[in-house]
């Protein structure tokens, strides 16, 4: 059996012939399904507060903006909510710290896995740059979508769905709605 590091060195290590690895099968969903919301269930618990992305990128935008012009901040109560009254550093954040961990998590289990690859998903269809662009376009929308519903789909989904508010639910059905619809003009792409 070999371990991450050999998995990860091999990776990286361009003289080695490319090797076809083969992926294993997917997580049983509803396993996975009971998992995550014993982690939801954890972070009310242990952190007082749900799951969630969109606050800390919030948070790094208002760390950055406090580093080019923090008398701007200072007068700003949208920075101000994220950088707190000054006593800590706001990048020690519960928030910032999920996301890494998301982010690091999903690369070891992408490696584990036998899924991490260099390349781009599309279509036979459409070009890279196209790809990239809808990509860029579609996460820009979703961005937006996540500051104006006070929350994004993780947020609101799993924090916002287990706490039954209308709120989330009404936007999930919308999320939803939105993506089947968008489905529908766009699968000619990939088929």
């Amino acid at each position: 059996m070999t371990t991450l590091v050999q998995k990860l060195s091999d990776l990286f290590a361009k003289d080695k012939e490319v090797v076809e690895v083969k992926s294993k099968p997917y997580s049983n969903p509803y396993l996975t399904g009971i998992g995550l919301g014993l982690v939801l269930l954890a972070a009310f618990v242990i952190m007082g507060r749900g799951l969630g992305a969109s606050g800390a990128m919030s948070t790094l935008v208002a760390v950055g903006v406090n580093t080019v012009a923090p008398e701007h901040t200072q007068s700003n109560p949208f920075y101000s909510e994220y950088l707190g009254d000054g006593t800590t550093n706001p990048l020690k954040d519960w928030l910032v710290f999920e996301v890494l961990g998301v982010l690091a998590g999903g690369f070891i289990s992408g490696s584990l896995a036998g899924r991490v690859k260099q390349g781009i998903e599309k279509g036979p269809n459409i070009t890279s740059k196209k790809r990239l662009l809808y990509a860029f376009v579609g996460g820009s929308l979703m961005g937006i979508g996540a500051k104006l519903a006070r929350g994004c789909t993780s947020g609101q989904a799993l924090t916002g769905g287990a706490l039954l508010n209308l709120g989330s639910w009404a936007f999930m059905m919308m999320v939803f709605a939105g993506g089947y619809a968008a489905a529908y003009f766009l699968r000619r792409q990939w088929l």
